[in-house]
């Protein structure tokens, strides 16, 4: 809802020049109306006075009181001359002049100046004095009649305040409709700027059903502040990944410094219990392996170490080697079996020889770290599937499982650092797997299909023709 503050703030601001310019105009134009309408009536009159005072300078007849009489009916002015047959000496046309008689003789006479206008019954008269040029010379008073000045104006400014009136009464309704359009528009893009300010980026604001077009300058504005919202947004979180990829890299290097010396010291001692004590024993059956199994756990550890170790010094990184996808894939499988017995899970592979250009120990520790996670998520009885192959140009390696698949609240965040639904997990394994996909211009994918959750690990092949699986390979 529009506050009553803004509406009033854009009447003031938009709607109240407009009007005030348009008053001033009226007012103008009335009062130059008026003055035109005198100046007229004063022109008209005059005009009158030149023609008949020349017309009457021109006649050669004496002017007459019928004469006179006719000139007033043809004419509607009124006449005064001096005439001794009657008894005032005085004849006029008018019904009065308001003057005393004396006063109109000393005028005809010439010793006392007219006035410039009179008053009688019947209006309003502009007063001239002039000399007929008859054979018998006569001073003649002239009361040319003038409008009402009043009725004059009013009837010269009544049409532009009645235009006057009819605009007002459309623009002040259309400029409140306008201003309150424009002010509920501009009102919501400040409260998007209020909230980008505040932090919430992302934020859009839906735009008015409009015509097709780019849509007017606010539109455009609201375009403008979207695209905004949507930029810092992005930049807020390329800002958040970058300082948890360097928060990961610090944390990666510590963990891999502390685990790297566990793992050579476990060694270690296997290494020399097993020197010291030989497997095969009276109570100890030789075909124990239960320190082989810890030594390929330990083994297990080391990739991890490897892969953290790698995420967090990229300046120490292995070279890119060519090597054979289907061995990698065999030395991913046997750093797993103990896992996989112990989970009691199965695992079936399709992996077959291929020649690929990448640095070997970070892809082996991200393959092991996808397929332990699908080991965890398949649990007791499930079946994993690992898997390789050509797509577009790309080696993929697939590794899929039967479990119940991702959390719905980590669906989109499961591949950033920290992000996991273990208990005792760190969130870094698919954080590791996918930094080394990108490093290598890859990606890292997942989706769940048929009851089946599926991660896809894709690099570019330098030569994408797979080589033909030798014999006797495992399967």
């Amino acid at each position: 809802m529009v506050s009553r503050h803004a509406s009033s703030l854009l009447f003031r601001r938009l709607v109240g020049p407009v009007i005030g310019l348009l008053l001033f105009a009226v007012l103008a134009n009335v009062a130059v109306a008026a003055w035109l309408a005198a100046h007229r009536t004063s022109a008209a009159a005059a005009a009158v006075e030149k023609q008949v005072t020349g017309a009457l300078a021109a006649s050669r007849v004496p002017l007459a009181p019928p004469i006179l009489m006719a000139l007033h009916q043809l004419t509607s002015c009124h006449f005064l001359i001096a005439d001794s047959a009657l008894p005032a000496g005085i004849f006029s046309t008018a019904a009065a002049a308001n003057r005393p008689a004396s006063n109109w003789r000393a005028v005809l006479a010439g010793t006392e100046p007219p006035p410039d206008r009179v008053q009688l019954p019947s209006g309003e008269y502009r007063v001239g004095l002039f000399r007929s040029q008859s054979v018998r010379p006569q001073q003649v008073v002239l009361l040319i009649p003038l409008p009402a000045v009043t009725r004059v104006v009013f009837e010269s400014v009544a049409p532009m305040l009645v235009v006057a009136g009819v605009m007002l009464a459309i623009l002040i309704p259309l400029g409140l409709s306008v201003t309150g359009r424009l002010t509920r528009r501009i009102i919501a893009i400040e409260g998007l700027v209020g909230r980008i300010a505040a932090g919430a980026f992302g934020c859009q604001l839906v735009a008015d059903p409009r015509p097709a077009g780019d849509g007017d300058e606010i539109d455009r504005l609201r375009r403008g502040v979207n695209q905004m919202s949507s930029t810092l947004a992005s930049l807020r979180d390329s800002l958040v990944a970058g300082e948890r990829q360097r928060l990961l890299g610090q944390l990666a290097a510590g963990f891999a410094h502390e685990l790297r010396n566990a793992i050579t010291g476990s060694r270690l001692a296997i290494d020399l219990h097993q020197r010291r004590c030989p497997l095969a024993t009276a109570d100890q059956p030789a075909h124990d392996e239960s320190l082989a199994v810890a030594i390929r756990q330990l083994d297990i550890l080391e990739e991890e170490v490897r892969g953290l170790l790698t995420l967090g010094r990229p300046d120490v990184q292995p070279p890119v080697t060519e090597f054979d996808l289907a061995a990698l894939l065999d030395d991913v499988h046997d750093l797993t079996v103990p896992r996989l017995e112990h989970a009691g899970v199965g695992l079936s592979r399709d992996c077959p020889s291929l020649l690929l250009s990448a640095r070997r120990e970070p892809l082996r520790a991200a393959v092991v770290n996808l397929l332990l996670n699908a080991i965890d998520a398949a649990g007791a009885g499930g079946r994993v599937r690992l898997a390789a192959t050509v797509r577009d140009g790309c080696c993929v390696i697939t590794v899929e499982d039967n479990g119940p698949g991702l959390p719905p609240t980590l669906a989109k965040s499961i591949s950033e650092p920290f992000v996991t639904d273990k208990p005792e997990g760190v969130g870094l394994g698919l954080a590791v797997a996918r930094a080394v996909a990108e490093e290598r211009g890859g990606e890292l994918n997942w989706s769940r299909h048929d009851g089946l959750t599926r991660f896809e690990l894709s690099l570019p092949l330098d030569s994408p023709a797979p080589r033909p699986q030798p014999p006797g390979s495992p399967a």
